[in-house]
C-alpha cells in the first residue's frame, strides 16, 4: 500500500482548482497520462527554459533581441485604418527614447483600455531594430505597478500541447504545489553536505520558480537533486532485484563437459576469445551456490547463441533443463534453425513452443517438458503462461531482454527451483545504460566477431538516384546475389504503415517478376515463414521487408542490404539491420537510402554508420544523438524512462546512485532502518513498485 503521505502526490489533476474536465483532456495528453495526469506527473515536468525579466533599462540601454522589462510612458496610439491589414501601434517613451509597440489583430478599445494615453505601464518582450526605429512585436506583458508586483523576475516556460499555454502549467504548477507537504529526508547527510541540494519539495519550488534561468535548468542544483532522486530510486529498485533473486540460494549446476564438447566439434568455426571468457563466467556462476543474474551483450554476428546453447549444456549435463525465449515468434524459429543440427550431434532433446503450437502437438510437447524428455525449450513468451511445467528447470536464457520487463524475466525464472538467468541483447549497450536498466547483473561482453566476417561496405545514396539503385540491383541479381530491401514504419508496431513496402514491391516485381518476395509483421506466421525460406534457398532472390527481419533473419548469401528512409531510423537499429549481411564469405554492401535534405542529427548518424561498424562505439553515439529511451526502444517497450534525469548531463550522478544502492541494500537489505522509510517513500514516489513488493514478500 502507497503510504498516506503521498496521497496529495497522487491525487488527480482534476482536484486542483481550475483544471475541470475540459482542461483535463490536454493536460492528460502532454503528461502522456491517456488515463488521467496526477499532481505527481504535473511537479515532474519541468521546465524547457525560461525568461528573465530582471534586466529593468532604460529605452537607450535595452539591448535589441534580448527579452527586457522597461517603464515607460504611453504617448499616442496610432490605429489600424479601416479596411487595411496594417499592425495596430502604440508609441511609448520614457526620459531617454522612443518605442512603438506593435500589435495585429487587435481593436483599437481593447488597446486603449491596455495602453491608456498619459499613463505609466511596464512592457516586456524583445526589442528589434526596424528601419532603425526601436519596436516591440506583440510584447510578452503589459502592466500596470500592481500587475508589476506579481510578474515573476523569471519566468519558466514549460513543453505544451495544443489546448494549454504556459500561463494554464504555470496556475496548475502553483496550485500543485499549494497541495503537496515536504517529505522525510532519504538522502543521507553526506551527499547534502557536499552536493549543498535543497531538500525534495523545495527543489521543485526552486525549478518551477527560479531565481535565476540556470536554475530552471537541468545543471541547476535543484533540478540535479530531482535527478539523483530519479536515479537512486532505479538503481535501489535493481539492487534489490538482485539481493532477492540472487539471496534465494542458488542450486549449483555442474556440467561434465561432454555435451559442450561434442556441439563445438559439430561447429564449422572456433570460439573466439571472447566467447571462451563468458563462457567461463557463466560457468562459474552456475557452479556456485548463488543463483547467476547475467547480462550477455555482443555485437552483430559475435555468437551470442552459441554461447547460449553451451551454458545450456552445462545444466543439461547435470541433469536438468533449459528454456530460451525470444521476443517474437521469427526470432524464436531462428534459434530453432540454428541450434537444431547442433543439438541433433551432441544428442540434445530440443522442443520449440510459440503461440502457433496448439491442439495435440501443444499437449503432447507440453507433456514430454514435464516428464523431462525435453532438455532445451526454445519459444515466445508462452514460455512463462500457465500450464507450462517443467520437470527441473535450471537454466532461463531471455534473449532481447529489452524488449521484455523484469516481470516477464521473473515469471520465467519462478518456472523452476532457483532458476540461473542469463539474458542477452543483440544491441550493444553503453555503460550509462546498462546500470540504468541491466543494473542488477554481472555483465559479459562479445566483442570480437568470428573469423571470415566480411567487413560491409556502407554508402549514403539520395532518394533521388533511386532509378539507379534499381538497376545496380539488376546487376547483382543476374550474378545470383541475393538482396534485402527494408522500408520503414511510421511507428515500433509490425503492422504499421504496410502500404510502403506493399508499393514497393509492386515497383520491384515490375522490374524483376517473380525473384522478389515480401515479407511484413501482418503476414500469418506460415506466410512469414514461407517468405524467408524462399529467400533462403534462392528461390526469390530480393526480399522486400519492414523491420521484422532486424533480428532473426540469418541468411550467409544475402550479400546487399537497401534501407530505404533511412534517416527515420535510429543508428542501433540501423546497424541491427546492416549486420543481415556480412555474414557469409561474400563482399557485402549496404546502401543507406535518404530522402533530402538530411537533418543535423540524421546526417551525423549515416556519416557515424559509414566510418564504423563497431556496434558499442555506435551505441555511445546513439545515446549522444537521440537519448536513453530512444536507443533501447524503450519509448515503446513498457520500460520506464527517465521523467527528470538527462544522461547526457547527469551521467556521473548515475554511477553515485548506483554505489549508494549498493551499500543501502548492504546495510539494510530490508528498509527497515533509519532511512529505510524514507527510502520506501522515495520508491513509491518514482513508482518502482517491484521493488516494493519484493520488500513486502520477504
Amino acid at each position: 500500500m502507497r503510504p498516506d503521505l503521498l496521497n496529495p502526490y497522487f491525487a488527480s489533476l482534476t482536484e486542483l482548482s481550475g483544471i475541470g474536465p475540459k482542461l483535463a483532456k490536454p493536460f492528460a495528453r502532454l503528461l502522456d497520462r491517456p488515463e488521467g495526469a496526477r499532481v505527481v506527473d504535473l511537479l515532474m515536468h519541468l521546465p524547457s527554459s525560461a525568461i528573465d525579466r530582471r534586466a529593468r533599462p532604460t529605452i537607450a540601454e535595452a539591448m535589441p533581441d534580448t527579452v527586457v522589462t522597461l517603464e515607460v510612458r504611453v504617448e499616442q496610439h496610432r490605429p489600424t485604418p479601416r479596411g487595411s491589414r496594417a499592425p495596430y501601434r502604440v508609441v511609448v517613451g520614457d526620459d531617454t527614447a522612443d518605442l512603438t509597440l506593435v500589435f495585429f489583430n487587435t481593436d483599437r478599445g481593447r488597446m486603449e483600455r491596455l495602453l491608456p494615453i498619459g499613463e505609466t505601464r511596464w512592457v516586456s518582450g524583445s526589442i528589434a531594430l526596424y528601419d532603425g526605429m526601436r519596436q516591440m512585436v506583440h510584447p510578452d506583458r503589459v502592466v500596470d505597478a500592481a500587475g508589476l508586483a506579481r510578474l515573476p523576475p523569471v519566468e519558466p516556460l514549460y513543453p505544451l500541447v495544443e489546448g494549454l499555454g504556459h500561463g494554464h502549467v504555470r496556475r496548475a504548477v502553483d496550485a500543485a504545489l499549494h497541495l503537496v507537504r515536504d517529505l522525510p529526508e532519504w538522502q543521507g547527510h553526506e551527499v547534502l553536505a557536499l552536493e549543498g541540494w535543497p531538500g525534495f519539495r523545495a527543489a521543485l519550488e526552486a525549478v518551477h520558480h527560479p531565481a535565476d534561468p540556470a536554475e530552471a535548468g537541468p545543471e541547476g542544483l535543484a533540478w540535479r537533486r530531482l535527478a539523483y532522486d530519479e536515479l537512486l530510486a532505479g538503481q535501489l529498485a535493481l539492487c534489490l532485484v538482485r539481493a532477492r533473486t540472487v539471496r534465494d540460494v542458488g542450486r549449483p549446476s555442474l556440467g561434465t563437459g561432454e555435451i559442450a564438447r561434442r556441439i563445438e566439434q559439430a561447429l564449422p568455426f572456433s570460439l573466439t576469445g571472447s566467447q571462451h571468457e563468458a563462457l567461463r563466467a557463466i560457468r562459474t556462476d552456475m557452479g556456485s551456490n548463488d543463483r547467476m543474474l547475467r547480462l550477455l551483450q555482443g555485437d552483430v554476428g559475435s555468437g551470442k547463441t552459441v554461447v547460449a546453447l553451451l551454458a545450456a549444456a552445462t545444466a543439461i549435463e547435470a541433469g536438468r533443463q533449459a528454456a530460451l525465449m525470444a521476443p517474437t515468434e521469427i526470432l524464436a524459429r531462428q534459434h530453432m534453425k540454428t541450434i537444431a543440427p547442433l543439438a541433433e550431434a551432441a544428442g540434445l532433446r530440443v522442443g520449440l513452443l510459440t503461440g502457433r503450437e496448439k491442439g495435440k502437438v501443444r499437449n503432447e510437447l507440453l507433456a514430454a517438458l514435464k516428464a523431462g524428455e525435453i532438455d532445451l525449450l526454445i519459444g515466445t513468451h508462452a514460455l512463462f503462461q500457465e500450464g507450462v511445467a517443467f520437470r527441473d528447470l535450471a537454466l532461463a536464457i531471455v534473449d532481447e531482454q529489452h524488449r521484455f520487463g523484469v516481470h516477464q524475466r521473473l515469471a520465467l525464472a519462478a518456472k523452476g527451483d532457483a532458476v540461473d538467468v542469463l539474458v542477452m541483447t543483440a544491441t550493444p549497450i553503453p555503460r550509462t545504460l546498462v546500470l540504468t536498466y541491466f543494473g542488477d547483473m554481472d555483465v559479459s561482453e562479445l566483442r570480437e566477431k568470428p573469423a571470415g566476417r566480411q567487413p560491409i561496405d556502407t554508402r549514403a545514396v539520395s532518394s533521388e538516384r533511386l532509378h539507379e539503385v534499381v538497376e545496380r540491383l539488376g546487376h547483382a541479381l543476374d550474378e545470383g546475389r541475393r538482396v534485402y530491401w527494408i522500408c520503414p514504419l511510421v511507428d515500433e508496431s509490425e503492422t504499421s504503415d504496410l502500404a510502403a513496402a506493399e508499393a514497393r514491391f509492386a515497383d520491384l516485381t515490375a522490374h524483376f517478376g517473380a525473384r522478389v518476395g515480401l515479407v511484413h509483421g501482418r503476414m500469418k506466421g506460415a506466410e512469414k515463414d514461407a517468405a524467408m525460406a524462399a529467400f533462403a534457398s534462392g528461390e526469390t532472390q530480393l526480399l522486400v521487408a519492414t523491420t521484422v527481419v532486424e533480428v532473426g533473419m540469418d541468411v550467409p548469401e544475402a550479400s546487399i542490404i537497401v534501407i530505404e528512409h533511412a534517416e527515420r531510423f535510429g543508428l542501433a537499429q540501423l546497424h541491427q539491420l546492416r549486420g543481415r549481411v556480412g555474414r557469409g564469405d561474400i563482399a557485402s554492401t549496404c546502401l543507406l537510402v535518404y530522402r533530402p535534405p538530411l537533418g543535423e542529427v540524421a546526417g551525423q548518424r549515416l556519416r557515424a554508420l559509414r566510418e564504423s561498424e563497431d556496434g558499442f562505439f555506435l551505441a555511445e553515439q546513439d545515446l549522444k544523438l537521440r537519448g536513453e529511451g530512444d536507443v533501447l526502444g524503450t519509448r515503446q517497450s513498457g520500460f520506464p524512462g527517465f521523467r527528470l534525469a538527462r544522461l547526457e548531463v547527469h551521467g556521473a550522478l548515475l554511477e553515485k546512485a548506483r554505489k549508494d544502492a549498493l551499500k543501502v541494500v548492504a546495510d539494510d537489505p530490508d528498509l527497515i532502518g533509519p532511512r529505510g522509510p524514507a527510502l520506501r517513500l522515495l520508491l513509491h514516489l518514482f513508482e518502482r513498485d517491484i521493488a516494493v513488493r519484493l520488500l513486502g514478500a520477504g
